[in-house]
């Protein structure tokens, strides 16, 4: 097949034309399996910070929506699996399902996308035979509106639907889904959409009895002689990644379907699981996460088609503590509920996207093992007579936990760090202090580089002018703290947003 250059080039037009629609993009998906789920406008406030353009919704709530008006932030809502057979029965339920969850939004909600189900082939089998009609039934709807140019319609699959994925040419759908498969095709070339697919490395690595190397599913650079190649093409793959969007464009092939481009609906990497999924760690996430969003913006695209890069979503934004299963399936966030960053992604070539890099950021911290006294008097002298704004570390404030001077230091110093400019010399005071890379945020206490140190999730924080900022000991006991907000109290001085 490979060998075929004429056709190869005509294959490789096609495809090309289809992916030219739109720039490729990394998105997030929004799981909401939480304990305590951040409100919508608190999630939307994360995804502006962040940069992040593009979002996923397992639903189509309502309060999100509403929150994601006005912002520009491409959507993709969901059919909920429950929902399916509903909608796939019913042309009435379909369209009443796209009046109420799209059209009563759009344009205000950059809603782009609608994906019908999730994994509903091994996810939801008794529903697998109405999933085609329930795609159609929702693409009638938004005809009818005179959406469906700027709405795409499609449903993410699981990449294990996919049989002999290595080489990559030898790749094919099970049998068994085919009867579903081949009207889903025909239906995505009619429509010009996308043939979403969740690939997850993290679990063909798992799965591989060590078959195959960690370096290859978290994107390390390999030696010439550690990639896989695919023994009927010559191809060197030098990822899984990479591997299974091609798996999956060879098995569309081998039904004759050679001009669908692919969408990764879901992949990422969990921080932490049980004892015997010793790789999900933070750093492994870190890599992964990092590596795929430069893989992915660098348009490298894959062995079979080079420069064609595929859009991917990222599983996920928060951490679902509240999720069944085991360690790990809580575990795939970028952020905790609170905002904070689970780790801090290594980019360098992702322009503004994911703010949580740490791409020329430095921070002032607090020496290890600096003596208790030295850093006591620097702290003082930040939250007096360098006017460090020290209200986050009063009792109540988000950052007076963990309730000791290196911690309370390193607030402090940092800020005055940033509100100097990072001006050299800045970050000394009498040799406690260090700079870093690393962010030390922690809890509700957010360190920004750009000194807004400090945040109140949910309520509001004492605002300090300098003469109290002066006058603010730095013992922090819960005795003195109590006082100061009575004699701030006493004297009528208002409290405002920090």
């Amino acid at each position: 097949m490979e060998t075929n250059k004429p056709l190869l080039f005509l294959l490789f037009l096609a495809v090309s034309a289809v992916l030219a629609d739109e720039d490729v993009f990394i998105g997030v998906n929004i799981g909401t399996e939480l304990s305590d789920m951040p409100h919508p406008t608190q999630v939307v406030a994360l995804l502006k910070a962040q940069q992040i353009r593009h979002v996923r919704l397992f639903n189509a709530d309502r309060g999100m929506l509403l929150a994601l008006a006005n912002t520009g932030i491409k959507v993709a809502v969901s059919v909920p699996n429950e929902q399916i057979l509903g909608v796939g029965q019913s042309n009435t339920t379909a369209a009443n399902w796209v009046t109420q969850n799209v059209i009563s939004h759009y344009p205000a909600t950059n809603i782009t996308t609608i994906c019908v189900g999730s994994e509903v082939l091994s996810a939801l089998p008794n529903a697998a035979p109405i999933l085609v009609n329930a795609l159609k039934f929702i693409h009638s709807a938004l005809l009818a509106s005179n959406l469906d140019r700027q709405i795409k319609v499609s449903t993410p699959l699981a990449s294990t639907i996919i049989l002999d994925s290595f080489p990559p040419s030898q790749a094919f759908f099970n049998h068994t889904v085919k009867p579903v498969l081949i009207p889903l095709l025909k239906f995505l070339q009619s429509t010009n959409s996308y043939f979403m697919l969740n690939v997850y490395p993290y679990y063909d690595y798992m799965q591989s009895n060590s078959v195959i190397p960690l370096d290859y599913a978290l994107f390390k650079p390999l030696a010439a002689n550690k990639e896989a190649v695919d023994s009927n093409t010559l191809l060197h793959y030098t990822n899984v990644f990479d591997a299974m969007i091609d798996a999956a464009y060879f098995a569309m092939a081998d039904v004759n379907f050679t001009n669908i481009p692919v969408m990764v609906t879901e992949s990422g990497w969990p921080s932490m699981g049980e004892s015997n999924e010793p790789d999900a760690t933070v750093d492994n996430a870190n890599t992964y996460n990092s590596n795929l969003i430069k893989h992915v913006l660098n348009k490298t695209g894959t062995p079979k088609h080079p420069g064609i890069a595929v859009s991917t979503y990222i599983y996920e934004l928060y951490n679902e503590d509240a999720k069944a299963g085991p360690l790990s399936e809580k575990n795939w966030g970028l952020f905790s509920n609170n905002g904070t960053p689970v780790y801090i992604l290594r980019l360098t070539e992702s322009g503004s996207l994911f703010a949580n890099n740490t791409s020329n950021q430095t921070y002032c911290v607090a020496k290890e093992g600096a003596d208790t006294k030295m850093l006591q008097a620097g702290l003082d002298w930040a939250c007096g007579t360098g006017k460090v704004n020290c209200a986050p570390l009063m009792q109540g404030g988000p950052c007076y936990d963990p309730d000791n001077v290196a911690a309370h230091a390193t607030y402090a110093f940092d800020a005055y760090y940033h509100m100097m400019g990072k001006a050299p010399g800045t970050c000394d005071f009498t040799g406690v202090a260090t700079i870093t890379t690393t962010n030390p945020s922690h809890g509700t206490c957010l360190f920004s580089s750009t000194g807004k140190n400090g945040t109140f999730l949910n309520g509001t924080a004492p605002a300090m002018d300098s003469t109290s900022s002066s006058a603010y000991s730095v013992r922090y006991c819960n005795a003195f703290s109590t006082t100061l907000m009575m004699i701030l109290g006493t004297l009528g001085l208002s409290l405002v947003l920090l």
